[in-house]
């Protein structure tokens, strides 16, 4: 309070003082007077600055009392007093808040209140000009000046009036009363409901004491948070039982909330929380204090619902809330201490997405309106329109972050809420700001809980149960916080045990709580050791002790209250986690501008880097398509920057949003529907992506004609990648852990794509030379640079007309070179062989290769199906020198078959190309042209594989084709086949290779999708860290 308005209260109070004689300044009546000044000013200063203002009351007093003595003047001088009360009040009104202003008005009555007889109509016309002008309500003015002037029997007796007394039952004219065994006197408080404030007077003759101090009869006290009304008779009167009368009869629906004999282990067997029980009710704010790892976040993660208790249960109102979930759908809040605000979004967003959330049932009208409301109560409506920002670069104060993380739960008013360190980094003042709030909400009837680490006195003050927990989750106190210091002091026997506060400030320390509970015993030299005076189990058994003691109230449970929390159905949550997503990234301007240039970019450099053509001066046309040896680079990082861009966009969706899930489970929301918005909102970045990359990068390579084949290969790897990156966003715990993992997902990739490292030349251990092996099948790069490397040898413009001519040249050319030839061999092995036993096992293995490599060529799609009569006969026990012979003359016969079938290929080749050229001027030019724009000899040399030095090898039994596999048809039956098949085969049908590859990919997709649904990855992480014992 500044110099100048205590220097305008006490000109107030000498104006109002009546004239009083010389003589008349020695009696009780001015002394009483002055006292009162006293008193309001003790409340305000410190002793020194008491009696300096006392003197400045006593300088206005004479001032005025020499003025007033001019009795011709007495119209003109109360004219003027009234006008100087006026324009004092005028003065006071712009910096005293409305409780202090109460409190003025309050002293101003008992200043004026006289020993005998009753207060002069100028005193009250002035006093009533001050309750004009500090905006008192009539009505509130009426009940002080009958709760302050009245004999203390003849007080009215109303709603705001609580009495205080030894009856059990009050009388019948009470509207509330408060039973006090023991108190032999009467007490009366008055509420006054405009400025949140308790006024007490007492009408006795015993010691009472509040606060340490002793009451005086008929004198008004103003009662605080935290004040005490107690005597070596009665048990101590609250001011929250005080508070929680008047509280009480406005709640319509009681909420009873019951801990009972709950218990919470640790994954690893550990206990976090010992056998406990306790019960609060709606009106209530109750503090949860206890030393670092003492389990004041485990007890509200067990309280809120958000962990199951190992034993025991919790219920509100009777209703378990971990086995019937749905019936207190809405009925808890919870307010974490981390932060859980959108940063990219403003105030206003962040509260209106989160009650489109909440209230399905709401017009968007009500919902803007509710919205608004919020804001306005919690002081944040002028700053609706600014960002949030993160708590490192913060847009709005931390002070105004924590008011805002409470309004996401405050705004569907939930009975019930939690909070967990919600004052942590925020000032002294901020934090007192914070606890007002949740006091103001419990006057509401919510009951709130919050965790508090170190609570100032005026916080302190403010709650009205206290939880506290000792080292290893052991409670060892259940009650009135201001009683807690007495209590933790006398169990170690202070002299001082019964002071709860400072005699002098009225403040309480209750850091010393714990520096009794933790305090150490001394060594023979005075210093503290590592052992505890009193361990957790002792204050537990303490606290176990004063419970039995404490009479059990019976409450009743009522139904819970009805709440307007409605969640959207499915499509409706979907709009909105899209809209708020989108919102959420448009504003980030960061990721706007990496994730719209950055594969644009990397196009630009890939392609642009790798465009070689021969710069001899031979070469007069420059660059070409065709002599580009770096085409098959080009497809292999395409799909690897597409995996590597996928991952990267995706990695921190969920785990960003991981906070915020962890509160938006308190609505209940669809798992589902949040994915699908991740989805929905990462099919349409991949999209674009994958269109930019395409469209800068064929463009600048001149890849002609394949853009949309091009597009839905990437696209589908860079949203198979996205997938990914959600299940490991979802499952890791930390950014970090994720962005060092993705190396390790794209490296396998790489090397595991059979592109850098053939298949066949891995490890044989673990590799095959005819079959791609089973961890190549799930490497999404070999399916995606497949597809494209085959599709853009194929069905290039120069290859997709002549494919046809080249596929069967390559077969015959393939059959009567090197497989007929082969297998001509191992005739020819038999018939030498024939009768020696030393070669048995050899002769049998030639006969066995024959058997399989006549089987193929019977049943393969491709095979000329000219079968051999005597196939039955080709075994060791039935074979004959005739049938090996007849053998021979059949694969003479399919020799013929085959040179036939290339000399056909050949002709049609050279007449499809004969006909190109004569049918257009300058025909030959045309199609060397024509060949330089569409193929690509690098291409070529990779899927004909022509740079194999062994064109056919010879394994288990079986003759392995090396060289063009391009041209070669599968022989599994479903879906397998080898690396660069032109075709794949799907139930009996060959579908192109692009077309399956691509749904192969999709399938992945949608396989990481079921395994993100279901969480199956965070399920066996987690599961692997029980194996490894942690505890948490």
């Amino acid at each position: 309070m500044s110099e100048s308005i205590l220097k305008a209260l006490m000109q107030l109070f000498a104006i109002i003082a009546r004239p009083v004689s010389p003589d008349e300044q020695e009696n009780n009546d001015y002394t009483d007077r002055r006292k009162v000044v006293e008193e309001f000013l003790r409340l305000q200063l410190n002793i020194d600055l008491v009696n300096e203002y006392l003197k400045v009351f006593d300088n206005y007093y004479n001032l005025y009392q020499e003025k007033q003595s001019e009795k011709s003047k007495s119209k003109k001088r109360t004219s003027s007093s009234s006008v100087r009360v006026l324009k004092i009040c005028s003065q006071i009104n712009e910096e005293l808040q409305q409780q202090q202003k109460v409190v003025v008005l309050v002293r101003l009555l008992e200043f004026v209140k006289p020993e005998s007889g009753d207060v002069t109509e100028q005193e009250m016309e002035f006093i009533s000009t001050v309750a004009e002008t500090f905006y008192i309500p009539n009505k509130e003015f009426e009940h002080l000046k009958d709760f302050i002037l009245n004999d203390f029997h003849s007080i009215p007796s109303h709603t705001n009036i609580l009495q205080i007394n030894g009856q059990s039952e009050p009388p019948n004219n009470l509207e509330k009363h408060l039973y006090a065994e023991g108190l032999h006197e009467e007490i009366k408080i008055l509420f006054i409901e405009s400025a949140n404030i308790f006024f007490l007077r007492y009408n006795g003759y015993h010691e009472l004491y509040i606060n340490g101090h002793l009451l005086s009869k008929d004198k008004i006290f103003v009662l605080n948070n935290g004040s005490s009304i107690r005597n070596s008779k009665i048990k101590p009167i609250y001011f929250s039982d005080i508070v929680g009368r008047f509280v009480q009869d406005k709640i319509k629906e009681k909420i009873v909330f019951e801990a009972i004999d709950i218990e919470y282990k640790f994954r690893s067997g550990k206990t976090g929380l010992h056998s406990m029980s306790f019960a609060q009710e709606s009106g209530h704010l109750v503090g949860i204090m206890g030393a670092s790892g003492a389990g004041k976040t485990t007890l509200l993660n067990v309280l809120n619902g958000s962990e199951k208790p190992s034993k025991g249960k919790i219920l509100i109102n009777g209703i378990d809330i971990h086995n019937q979930k749905e019936l207190v759908e809405g009925q808890i809040g919870f307010v974490s201490q981390d932060d859980l605000l959108i940063e990219e979004l403003t105030v206003y967003q962040n509260l209106y997405y989160n009650a489109r959330l909440c209230f399905d049932n709401y017009t968007e009208e009500e919902l803007n309106k509710v919205v608004c409301q919020t804001l306005q109560n919690l002081g944040l409506y002028e700053i609706r329109n600014m960002r949030v920002g993160s708590p490192l670069n913060k847009k709005i104060s931390g002070g105004q972050r924590k008011r805002l993380n409470i309004a996401l739960e405050l705004i569907r008013e939930p009975a019930i809420l939690f909070l967990d360190e919600p004052t942590s980094g925020l000032s002294s003042r901020d934090s007192e700001n914070i606890l007002d709030l949740l006091k103001e909400l419990t006057l509401k009837g919510k009951l709130v809980f919050v965790v508090i680490h170190q609570p100032s006195s005026e916080i302190f003050k403010m709650f009205d149960r206290l939880i506290i927990l000792d080292t290893g989750g052991y409670l060892i106190y259940n009650g009135d916080p201001i009683e807690s210091i007495i209590y933790f002091k006398s169990k170690v026997q202070q002299a001082n045990w019964n002071e709860s506060e400072c005699p002098v400030c009225g403040n309480v320390n209750p850091e010393q709580i714990f520096n009794i509970v933790e305090s150490k015993v001394l060594d023979e030299y005075g210093n503290p050791t590592l052992a505890r005076k009193i361990s957790p189990l002792e204050w537990n058994e303490y606290y176990k002790e004063l419970s039995a003691t404490v009479p059990k109230n019976e409450t009743k449970r009522s139904p819970l209250p009805k709440i307007h929390f409605k969640t959207p159905n499915w499509f409706k949550q979907l709009r909105v986690f899209v809209k708020r997503d989108i919102l959420s990234k448009i504003a980030n301007t960061q990721y706007m501008i990496i994730n719209l240039f950055e594969t644009p970019l990397l196009a630009l450099l890939l392609s642009y880097i790798i465009k070689y053509y021969n710069v001899d001066v031979s070469n007069k046309i420059g660059y070409t398509l065709l002599d580009n040896s770096n085409l098959p680079v080009y497809l292999f990082m395409s799909v690897i920057v597409g995996i590597f861009v996928g991952l990267t966009v995706s990695a921190e969706e969920i785990i960003k949003d991981r906070k915020i899930l962890k509160r938006e489970a308190f609505l209940n929301l669809s798992w589902s529907s949040f994915l699908m918005s991740k989805v929905v909102i990462l099919l349409g970045i991949s999209a674009f992506q994958a269109l930019t990359f395409v469209l800068i990068g064929n463009s600048i390579m001149e890849i002609r004609g394949m853009y949309f084949e091009y597009w839905l290969v990437l696209f589908s790897t860079w949203f198979s990648a996205n997938m990914l990156g959600l299940v490991i966003s979802d499952s890791f715990k930390t950014v970090v852990t994720i962005y060092i993992l993705i190396p390790f997902l794209v490296i396998p990739q790489i090397i595991l794509s059979g592109i850098i490292v053939k298949y066949e030349k891995l490890n044989p251990a673990i590799s095959s030379p005819n079959t791609i092996p089973l961890y190549g099948e799930v490497i999404i790069a070999r399916w995606a640079y497949e597809a494209l490397a085959v599709y853009q040898f194929k069905e290039n413009d120069y290859m997709a007309p002549l494919y046809k001519y080249e596929e069967a040249m390559s077969l015959s050319d393939f059959k009567r070179n090197y497989w007929l030839k082969s297998i001509q061999n191992k005739v020819d092995f038999c018939i030498r062989n024939f009768n020696d036993k030393s070669k048995k096992e050899e002769f049998k293995n030639a006969l066995k290769l024959i058997q399989n490599e006549l089987a193929k060529e019977t049943t393969s799609p491709r095979a000329s199906h000219i079968s051999f009569s005597k196939f039955s006969l080709l075994t060791p026990e039935l074979i004959t020198i005739e049938t090996l012979n007849e053998l021979s003359h059949f694969l003479e016969k399919l020799r013929v078959y085959y040179v036939k079938l290339y000399n056909k290929a050949i002709a049609e080749k050279d007449r499809y190309i004969n006909n190109f050229q004569n049918s257009r001027p300058n025909g030959k030019e045309l199609f060397v042209e024509h060949k330089r724009k569409y193929h690509n000899e690098s291409l070529s040399e990779f899927v004909r594989n022509s740079g194999e030095v062994e064109r056919i090898i010879e394994y288990k039994n079986q003759l392995i084709q090396k060289i063009d596999p391009i041209f070669k048809f599968p022989e599994n039956k479903f879906l397998r086949a080898h690396f660069y098949a032109p075709v794949k085969p799907i139930f009996g049908f060959y579908i192109g290779t692009l077309w399956v590859n691509v749904i192969v990919i999709w399938l992945n997709s949608i396989f990481l999708f079921v395994v993100l649904y279901f969480r199956l990855l965070k399920r066996f992480l987690e599961w692997l860290e029980n194996l490894g014992g942690e505890s948490e």
